[in-house]
């Protein structure tokens, strides 16, 4: 018997809508993490990219556990001499671009190479529950029934 090794072809992608309203941070993306790879499928193939499509809405709504919200600090550097700059997820989640916060967990999650770079385009993520991808039928996954942890009330 040969191990089966997954060419373009043979791969079929589907489209995932995940609502993140109440849902945690870090266990909503590692379901994401993974199906982006392709390793809940059995034809998952190391080396291509056979993971699905993945739209996350309400990322406004997301929930962190703990003092997360004022201790988690997301770090930049200007380029300049001194230019090393901080925001806390808290005040990203009530900025312009709350949904930076999830994509930022999933990236992390993901391998750093241009196959982790190509999974990350098979991402959406927006702030409110509308999204424009009702054409390709997305299938609703509930992440926060899969697990009594997964959702947070507070």
């Amino acid at each position: 018997m040969k191990t089966f090794s997954a060419t373009p072809s043979d791969i079929e992608k589907k489209w995932i809508l995940i609502d993140a309203d109440g849902v945690v941070l870090g266990r909503l993306a590692s379901q994401v993490a993974k199906i982006l790879r392709g390793k809940h499928k059995p034809s998952f193939t190391p080396h291509m990219d056979c993971g699905d499509n993945v739209i996350i809405i309400n990322a406004e709504k997301i929930k962190l556990t703990g003092n997360k919200l004022s201790d988690k600090k997301f770090y930049w550097h200007t380029g300049f001499p001194g230019g090393i700059k901080e925001r806390t997820a808290g005040q990203i989640l009530e900025g312009q671009y709350p949904e930076r916060v999830v994509t930022k967990a999933v990236e992390r999650m993901i391998t750093r190479n241009a196959l982790g770079r190509q999974q990350m385009k098979n991402l959406r993520v927006y702030a409110g529950s509308e999204h424009p991808h009702e054409a390709q039928q997305p299938e609703v996954l509930d992440v926060a029934a899969m697990n009594a942890k997964n959702k947070r009330s507070q």
